[in-house]
């Protein structure tokens, strides 16, 4: 008896049977299969991919989440791959749905992210650890307190590059309980030293990915915009979209306790 399972992007996928060769094309989902449990199953993921690191470094790995290695892919012979609508490459994915199922995510918020957890699981036959997953995650994020302090996240160095709207950056900032002076831009966009004058953040989050942002690049932002409190964090927690989330809650009650202490000895 055949079982169905819709992806994201609503297409629905036929199996016989749970598929047990599952090819990763996204660090952060990757990472989620492999706490839901299934070391073996787990055949193939991108270089990019690392955590857990102790597994990851023993898994075959087929190129970059945009340029797959399709000789590698084929001698794996996947059941399923896993991919995300804006990780990977449109052309490449549509290469690969000629010859395997394609399980695609598409997040934006947290309640996509926890959608696309539950579903994973179910495809892969682990419901109940997903829902275990989703469980912890709601019960640290949902107790954030809303600061509204204004902020802008840092995603690039040249050109400056910010999280704006309609991203799960964005998203992440409102769970934090931060306000972005950049929301009202698209997606990623490339912004002048003069509108980031003209929206005036208290503070700046400088990420550690993509772009890695060290303690030089702190001093340089602090020069050139002294109104604004300058911090380095941790970019997986802000877009990492799979179970790392569960480490999500905790580390926004420590970083908005170094925020509000900072910003509270200014006044």
């Amino acid at each position: 008896m055949k079982k169905l399972f819709t992806d994201q992007l609503g297409k629905t996928h036929h199996f016989s049977q749970t598929p047990r060769r599952i090819i990763s094309l996204v660090p952060s989902q990757t990472e989620l299969l492999f706490d839901l449990g299934l070391d073996e199953e787990i055949i193939g993921i991108t270089d990019f991919c690392i955590h857990p690191k102790e597994k990851c470094d023993h898994k075959t790995r087929i190129g970059g989440p945009k340029s797959v290695n399709f000789q590698l892919i084929d001698q794996l012979q996947p059941h399923v791959i896993i991919a995300n609508k804006e990780e990977n490459a449109k052309g490449e994915i549509k290469k690969l749905e000629e010859k395997y199922p394609v399980w695609i995510s598409n997040i934006y918020t947290l309640e996509n992210a926890l959608d696309m957890i539950r579903g994973i699981g179910e495809l892969v036959g682990r419901p109940r650890e997903a829902n275990d997953i989703i469980s912890r995650i709601v019960s640290d994020i949902d107790q954030v307190e809303d600061l509204q302090i204004r902020t802008a996240y840092f995603i690039w160095q040249e050109p400056y590059m910010v999280a704006g709207e309609n991203t799960f950056i964005n998203e992440m900032l409102k769970k934090c309980g931060l306000a972005n002076v950049f929301d009202s831009l698209p997606r990623y966009p490339a912004v002048t030293e003069e509108q980031i004058k003209d929206a005036r953040p208290e503070i700046i989050l400088l990420c550690s990915e993509p772009y890695l942002f060290e303690k030089k690049h702190v001093r340089e932002f602090e020069e050139k915009f002294p109104f604004a409190k300058v911090f380095l964090v941790d970019g997986e927690i802000f877009s990492w979209y799979g179970s790392r989330l569960r480490y999500a809650g905790d580390y926004f009650k420590y970083l908005r306790g170094r925020i509000s202490s900072i910003l509270n000895n200014e006044v």
